[in-house]
């Protein structure tokens, strides 16, 4: 692209009001409301900005981060502030560095993502945690959800936690780390006294990738499935149809982004 400068910003949103990072006609999403934002910021200014990735609708993120072109140089100081200044309330600046490197392509580049998945169990909650995590009404067998959840662990055929693959689709990935644990880091006063969060990592996600794995996960914990079904469902050969649970999408969080 033909912009003088090129910088990397870090933001944090909640994803609830939105239907999710890419432009749609008509539609309020976050890649709208940022670059509506940019028009006050660098009023005047050719600019032009790219995500790193896409995310679903409702679906947050503590650390998204997008590149940002633009033909002047900025002062990082003075940006925060005015992006801070001038963005939606769920919607804030977190950093922004220069990028010397001409080659780099936010979407081409090597990266490391964190997704995190927040969730309940067991009764009806407080209808604010609706923005942040999901309440399973059953009761869930965590110790066998977290069995499970190693499971997806490694290099896999991820054909059946995919929505709508292509031919195309490169549906064999990694996982570096699928984990469930107590979430002691998400926290407010109307949460339940307890809850879990599944941590998952890797290089790159399929479409509704983790919210199928979670949905999983919930059919385990619920005793619907067994951990051999979890198995048989990585296997590309197993009889097994497209799994149908999908987990919400407001329980999902993109937690990091690391750039390799």
């Amino acid at each position: 692209m033909n912009y003088s400068y090129s910088y990397l910003v870090r933001v944090q949103y909640l994803g609830f009001r939105f239907h999710g990072w890419q432009k749609q006609p008509d539609l309020k999403t976050v890649h709208w409301a940022i670059d509506k934002t940019l028009k006050f910021v660098c009023k005047g200014i050719r600019n032009k900005s790219v995500g790193v990735g896409r995310t679903d609708a409702k679906v947050s993120s503590t650390n998204y981060a997008f590149q940002l072109f633009i033909d002047v140089e900025l002062e990082k100081k003075d940006f925060i502030e005015s992006f801070n200044l001038n963005s939606p309330s769920d919607i804030r600046a977190l950093s922004i560095e220069r990028i010397t490197d001409d080659s780099f392509n936010i979407i081409q580049h090597p990266k490391l993502k964190e997704y995190r998945y927040y969730f309940s169990y067991g009764e009806k909650n407080h209808p604010y945690c609706a923005a942040f995590l999901t309440g399973v009404l059953q009761d869930l067998d965590i110790d066998e959800m977290k069995k499970g959840a190693k499971l997806f662990e490694g290099f896999h055929n991820f054909t059946r936690y995919c929505t709508k693959p292509s031919k195309d689709t490169k549906v064999e990935r990694a996982i570096d780390q699928c984990i469930i644990m107590d979430n002691t880091e998400l926290s407010a006063s109307f949460f339940p006294e307890r809850s879990y969060v599944l941590v998952v990592k890797g290089e790159g996600f399929l479409r509704n990738q983790i919210r199928l794995i979670m949905g999983a996960l919930f059919e385990l914990g619920k005793g619907n499935y067994d951990l051999d079904f979890i198995k048989e469902s990585l296997n590309p050969n197993s009889d097994i149809d497209f799994l149908k649970t999908i987990a919400p999408s407001s329980g999902l969080h993109l937690h990091k982004v690391d750039f390799k």
